[in-house]
């Protein structure tokens, strides 16, 4: 049977929950246990695909189509679990599911309730993902803080879990701040105390206290948080703040947390240190050989969070490369108001992200014709390929205000268009095409350079798609469609002949990237841009 580990928060959110689980999860992995995560949600919405990234931050995409909270990208980033759309649990699922089912009669005529009824669909979905994909470990993680009314039910299920399941079978880890109060020079416990004291409240005593902090935690704060949060000594984990998010693993293994949870859970495996990962990951982000430029031109780029993969896939293009990356967040829009050489003049590769509507076009179109024009490695990821194909019609193959129906219904030329099975949806959440699609590469191209493979599966996350009846003319012109969706001829991949690196990808390549493993699209991306500043 899998054990358990609950992961919660207090405080204050963006503690790095979701981190913590993901590297917990590392270590465990490391030890030779299967491990899955699990995310669950408090909020209302079915799932995250119809969120705006100004309030939410990116959508991450599974294989299965999901669209899922961004901490699971944290999870498959880190740990080699396989997530579903099973392993995104939200308060909107549940309900859904149990109005379901009392509509079906499902309940006899039961009096339907938060408890027992909500509690025990938030059971069933968590040990329905042990069940299926036959792990060891599931680690779970619930979001929110400790004392919100939107995860009392998921806190609830928890405690009746873990009763459950009973001694040996699950543990409660619960990620607190213990702030540095600069103007007094001391650290504060208080606030750990009280969000312990709400989580005790409600019936659940934590096992293990990961203290996020500035400073180091000094013995006698230690003792403080045991005493008071009735927790031994060796279970308060410090949690300093670190450069990268990929030392954390090892910051938390010399803790010891990986030690702790092994022995609470009685847990049956050795210990291993996490060679291959400080050597490949950490030594390189700590210490590379070299630096690059590198922007990054979006819409969305005032919440850091909104393309969180793409700025973790592109520092893995790094970590590949021996080399720091200094990214530079670029606003479409700012491009559009004061022109394309004050933000991309000292570049050495320009990335184009994913996103929707007009805001912003002009922008990235000015930068993308820019980077073709200087032979600037540029990468452009779903929305910067189709801009990267509306720059190309207009600018060499003269076809004047070529556009998407996106933003120009009315467009002469509509290069990028919605598919004939898209124009019948009116439903906006999970529409698109989504998910794990095939794709087949052209050899010779720089594609196949890249994946060494005549065959590939990537994820996707669009309704906008190349239209064909222009690929001949684009041909002429010098822009190669080096991959294809072989079921409809779908462009997947373009790129062009005569620049040092210039692709685009329909697909979302960012979501299947790691630190140890960067995504061939990726890694050869900042190979360029690493050329086009030291020289190949």
């Amino acid at each position: 049977m899998a054990k358990y580990i609950f992961v919660t928060g207090g405080v204050v959110s963006s503690l790095g929950k979701g981190i913590s689980a993901a590297s917990l999860g590392k270590l465990l992995e490391t030890r030779g246990l299967k491990v899955t995560l699990i995310k669950c949600d408090p909020y209302l919405n079915v799932d995250a695909g119809t969120m705006n990234p100004y309030q939410h931050g990116e959508v991450y995409v599974t294989d299965d189509g999901a669209e899922t909270d961004l901490d699971l990208g944290h999870y498959e980033r880190f740990t080699h679990a396989k997530l579903t759309n099973a392993n995104n649990i939200t308060t909107g699922k549940i309900y859904y599911s149990v109005i379901t089912k009392e509509r079906k009669g499902d309940y006899l005529g039961k009096c339907v309730q938060i408890i027992p009824h909500i509690t025990d669909e938030i059971k069933d979905s968590i040990k329905r993902v042990a069940h299926q994909q036959n792990v060891d470990v599931v680690i779970v993680e619930i979001g929110g803080t400790v004392g919100d009314i939107e995860s009392l039910p998921f806190l609830e299920a928890i405690r009746q879990l873990k009763l459950e399941l009973g001694r040996d079978y699950a543990i409660n880890i619960h990620v607190t701040l213990v702030p540095y109060i600069r103007a007094a020079g001391e650290i504060k416990t208080k606030p750990t105390q009280h969000s312990v004291g709400t989580l005790r409240e409600i019936g659940i005593m934590p096992d293990i206290i990961i203290c996020r902090t500035e400073k180091e935690l000094n013995k006698e704060s230690r003792e403080k948080i045991a005493l008071f949060c009735n927790v031994d000594k060796e279970a308060v984990i410090p949690a300093l703040d670190v450069k990268s998010i990929y030392e954390v693993p090892q910051m938390l293994h010399e803790e010891g947390l990986d030690r702790l949870a092994v022995r609470l859970l009685n847990l049956k495996c050795e210990e291993k240190e996490l060679t291959e990962w400080n050597t490949a990951v950490v030594k390189v982000v700590r210490s590379p050989s070299k630096e690059v430029p590198i922007a990054v031109v979006g819409k969305y780029i005032a919440h850091q969070d909104a393309y969180k993969s793409i700025y973790e896939a592109l520092s893995h293009g790094g970590i590949a490369n021996d080399a720091r990356l200094i990214i530079k967040k670029v606003d479409s829009e700012d491009i559009e108001k004061h022109g394309v050489v004050k933000y991309l003049g000292d570049v050495k590769g320009v990335l184009v992200p994913g996103g929707f509507g007009h805001r912003g076009i002009e922008g990235k179109i000015a930068a993308i014709q820019y980077s073709r024009e200087k032979k600037i490695p540029f990468f452009g990821i779903c929305l910067g390929m189709q801009t990267a194909v509306i720059e190309f019609a207009r600018n060499v193959c003269a076809l004047t205000k070529a556009n998407s129906t996106e933003f120009d219904k009315a467009t002469k030329f509509p290069v990028i268009s919605l598919l004939e099975e898209q124009k019948k949806i009116k439903d906006m959440g999970a529409s698109m095409r989504l998910g794990l699609y095939e794709c087949a590469i052209a050899k010779g191209s720089k594609a196949y350079q890249a994946y060494r493979k005549e065959k590939i599966q990537e994820r996707h996350r669009h309704r906008y798609e190349f239209n064909n009846k222009f690929k001949e003319a684009f041909q002429k012109a010098g822009m190669v469609f080096s991959g294809t969706y072989p079921k409809g001829e779908l462009a997947e991949i373009v790129e062009l002949r005569d620049h040092p690196w210039f692709v685009g990808c329909q697909f979302h390549p960012e979501f299947k990237s790691k630190p140890d493993n960067a995504h061939p699209l990726f890694r050869e991306f900042i190979n360029a841009a690493v050329c086009a500043k030291y020289g190949c």
